[in-house]
């Protein structure tokens, strides 16, 4: 997708308040992926992503700048959790897993991409032989009509959504779990492709309504449409040239400096991971996938440790170092409001399914965002998921009394007293800690 920085950080801001820097970082290494994409393979060869590191507390919107971005050009995403990793010999998951992870996340999304494109003829014969089986089921009804018509009304109901919930029995194939050779590895063993190779193919029959049954032929039917190898061939250059891995939580594997106990493993994560972020080329079931173009942003909150801390080769293989703020009162003001999908939408359609109008007040709003500021200062800072657990104590009342009934639409409006009664325990044990030293 061509968007320029501008544009992507004006697409973020809607999902994501405030943390410019971050948003422009991000920005501006995926503009360059877009502009290296333009050179020649030569210049394409020499040039790779600026990784990124960003710190700041949890919840202020590292993990969502990064989901939103890959989701703004469809690019294969994964995040992973630096703490699941350790070196070859102690408990914990193999490194190269994030890069096949990647891998799999590419396939999915270009399965999608090809199945929407042979959908339509996909359908159209899934539903025609849904069609053969109603009209044989119903063939008394048939009077003087010709197979061909009586069999074409079907089509024509089920399109239209009029089976959808009656029962039929079909055959199906029957899908064989591939076996993994070892957990993590990426390694396994595809029975149903085998013994299909071998003209084994297993069906079996099963009772499902019409829309189940019409699915499931469809996913059949699409497979048999889609080229296998040119999904996997795609897939592999998306997630070595499009792919972001975001690696979590890698403040928690800085320990540099001790030579004993845990730290000795985590400066041996470290030292596993440096050579997937440095460029080199991991096997998957789908072939070699090379990392030296995949774009990794880390984040940690870096409370105990420092950036520092991580060993120098690893801190050299992320240039680019964004700081994020603590949310302020009008930070959370901004999220409460402007998002689109803000979460007093959120409870607003949650509530509407039974008949509660939910409306908050101006004021209500900068009572729940000021309340939410203190506790975080005055306790843990856990950024934009306090508002989470205040709003649930706001709302618990009416969400348990809601529903269970076929009421008439009942008005709701909580205004600056209301958040005040019902947070009432919360700001008294604020008040409390602000004394206790």
């Amino acid at each position: 997708m061509d968007l320029s920085p501008k544009q992507i950080v004006h697409e973020l801001d809607k999902y994501i308040i405030g943390q410019s820097e971050a948003k422009k970082a991000v920005a501006i290494a995926l503009r360059n992926r877009y502009r290296r994409s333009k050179l020649s393979p030569e210049l394409m060869d020499e040039i790779t992503p600026k990784n990124i590191i960003m710190k700041g507390p949890t919840g202020v919107g590292k993990t969502e700048i990064a989901r939103r971005l890959a989701k703004l050009v469809k690019a294969p995403f994964i995040k992973v959790e630096a703490t699941k990793y350790t070196e070859v010999g102690y408990v914990g998951r193999d490194v190269e897993s994030m890069v096949r992870d990647l891998a799999e996340c590419a396939i999915r999304l270009v399965r999608e991409e090809k199945t929407a494109e042979v959908e339509f003829k996909a359908r159209a014969v899934a539903e025609r032989k849904v069609a053969k089986v109603l009209a044989e089921n119903n063939k008394s009804d048939r009077g003087e009509l010709s197979k061909e018509v009586f069999e074409q009304n079907f089509v024509d109901a089920i399109h239209e959504g009029k089976y959808d919930n009656a029962v039929i029995e079909i055959e199906v194939a029957d899908q064989p779990k591939p076996l993994e050779l070892s957990p993590g590895s990426g390694a396994a063993i595809d029975l149903g492709s085998i013994f299909s190779g071998m003209g084994m193919g297993k069906r079996k029959r099963r009772k499902l309504t019409v829309r189940e049954a019409v699915n499931i032929l469809m996913a059949e039917e699409a497979d048999k449409l889609i080229d296998n190898d040119a999904v996997n061939a795609e897939a592999i250059r998306r997630a070595e040239n499009d792919g972001i891995i975001f690696i979590d939580e890698i403040d928690k594997i800085a320990g540099k400096g001790n030579t004993s106990g845990a730290d000795v493993s985590r400066e041996g994560v470290q030292r596993d991971i440096l050579p997937i972020v440095e460029g080199c080329t991991v096997m998957t079931k789908y072939g070699p996938v090379k990392t030296d173009y995949i774009l990794f942003i880390a984040a940690g909150a870096f409370h105990v440790s420092k950036v520092e801390d991580l060993i120098p080769e690893l801190q050299g293989r992320f240039p680019i170092q964004v700081e994020l703020s603590s949310l302020t009162k009008q930070d959370f003001i901004d999220i409460l409001t402007q998002p689109e999908n803000a979460i007093t939408m959120q409870y607003s359609v949650l509530l509407a399914v039974d008949n509660i109008d939910l409306k908050f007040t101006p004021d209500a709003i900068e009572k729940i965002a000021e309340i939410a500021e203190d506790i975080n200062s005055t306790s843990e800072d856990i950024g934009a998921r306090r508002l989470h657990t205040v709003m649930e104590y706001l709302l618990e009342d009416i969400s348990f009394n809601a529903g269970g009934g076929d009421y008439p639409v009942i008005p709701v409006e909580i205004n600056a007293k209301y958040v005040e009664e019902h947070l009432e325990k919360i700001i008294k044990n604020r008040d409390l800690k602000k004394y206790v030293l």
